[in-house]
């Protein structure tokens, strides 16, 4: 019967997953996720196609205390289920990353959002996040809080030097409040250090270079709020924050740091500097009108933790 031949495919499948769980923990991440996508594929062709979702959920319930039985509750209906949604969320084998856990994937599978999953994917491989830190960014909505404005055909990446800014800045930058500030130039520093500890919160592959940095010409000092280099942009990036809404001074100001850079840090090798301003609040007509394609702003909120 073709209903028990898939039915067997998918025990012996389990049983080399349970035997191989208990001999080698890691090696084991990558048969799990192969063998639960296999379990996946067999369930969805058992119903004779994914659209057979009724005739799928007897099957599924009628496996499900067949297995659960023998091998706990991983083969309930809700796993099954799942597995079956991890096949049809990755009908290409080879589009799994062998850097994602199974644990990984289960939140994934949870977003409805195909960009917004390759988003996620993308930051694990990038960032080489936890479970744990998945889950952290997601709940702060770093999908959401991209500042470029097409989020809509998000793919993943083949290659990390595919990478932008614009796959980077948060739009709002999140900065943890601390109720103990009284003044301005207290705030301002205040948030300098939080931008330096929270490189995520700014991109991927940031290397601070240096916070108040000084560059000195003709006798004239220039201090940068912040200096980062961006392995994967392979250029210098200079942060200049504003306690205020951005001005016409204010993207002036940065555009010169950026020159100052190119001329005096940058090598042959790098790419030119990129400029980011970081606002209270941003003004469309200066963003509009002002900027160019290597100044961009976001603007920072503060959030009670």
């Amino acid at each position: 019967m073709q209903e028990q031949k898939y039915y067997d495919e998918i025990k012996d499948l389990i049983e080399t997953k349970e035997i191989n769980g208990k001999a080698r923990y890691l090696k084991d991440n990558k048969d799990t996720i192969l063998i639960n996508w296999n379990i996946g594929r067999l369930i969805v062709e058992a119903q004779g196609g994914e659209l057979r979702a009724k005739y799928g959920d007897n099957l599924i319930k009628k496996w499900a205390i067949e297995l659960e039985a023998k091998y706990g509750s991983n083969y309930g209906v809700r796993n099954l289920n799942l597995y079956r949604k991890f096949y049809i969320t990755f009908l290409i084998v080879h589009a799994l990353r062998a850097q994602l856990t199974w644990t990984h994937y289960k939140i994934i599978l949870s977003i409805k959002n195909e960009s917004e999953g390759n988003y996620y994917i993308n930051q694990v491989i990038l960032n080489n996040l936890s479970s744990r830190e998945l889950i952290s960014e997601i709940k702060n909505k770093f999908f959401e809080r991209l500042s470029y404005a097409d989020k809509t055909n998000i793919k993943l990446l083949e290659n990390s030097n595919d990478l932008t800014i614009n796959d980077m800045i948060k739009d709002p930058i999140l900065i943890k409040s601390n109720n103990n500030i009284i003044n301005e130039k207290a705030l301002h520093k205040y948030i300098i250090e939080m931008l330096e500890e929270r490189f995520l919160e700014l991109g991927t592959g940031f290397a601070l270079i240096g916070h108040e940095y000084k560059i000195q010409i003709e006798g004239h000092t220039y201090s940068l709020d912040l200096l980062f280099f961006n392995y994967k942009l392979n250029c210098f990036i200079v942060v200049e924050l504003k306690l205020k809404s951005a001005s016409i001074k204010d993207i002036d100001q940065i555009k010169f740091y950026t020159k100052l850079v190119d001329k005096n840090l940058k090598e042959n090798n790098h790419n030119n500097t990129i400029g980011l301003l970081i606002v209270k609040k941003k003004d469309k007509y200066v963003i509009e009108y002002a900027t160019d394609s290597n100044i961009y702003l976001t603007n920072y909120e503060l959030i009670n933790v």
